[in-house]
């Protein structure tokens, strides 16, 4: 099982990872991530996700930001409407 729990803590990363990106990802309060994860047969307080967060939102982040892709400052763009003296042509 390649899902281990973290130190110190009764629920394995994904349960952790899920919950946070819940709560960070949407517009939820802990009572309403409580709830999503109790429906998913997960018991756990809500006052638990605030530890969780402290502690495993900056590794989360860290993780997210290597998933984004890297932003340079060359765009390029397929096609573009200039008004030119009233006429508008479509520069390809």
């Amino acid at each position: 099982m390649t899902d281990r729990k973290p130190y110190r803590h009764r629920f394995p990363r994904s349960v952790i990872g899920y919950a946070l990106r819940l709560y960070h990802r949407f517009p939820l309060s802990q009572r309403d991530v409580q709830a999503l994860l109790h429906e998913r047969g997960v018991q756990v307080s809500h006052e638990t996700l605030r530890p969780w967060n402290i502690k495993f939102a900056p590794l989360l982040t860290e993780e997210l930001r290597h998933r984004e892709p890297r932003r340079g400052s060359r765009w390029h763009l397929d096609e573009v409407c200039v008004k030119v003296g009233g006429v508008k042509p479509w520069l390809w």
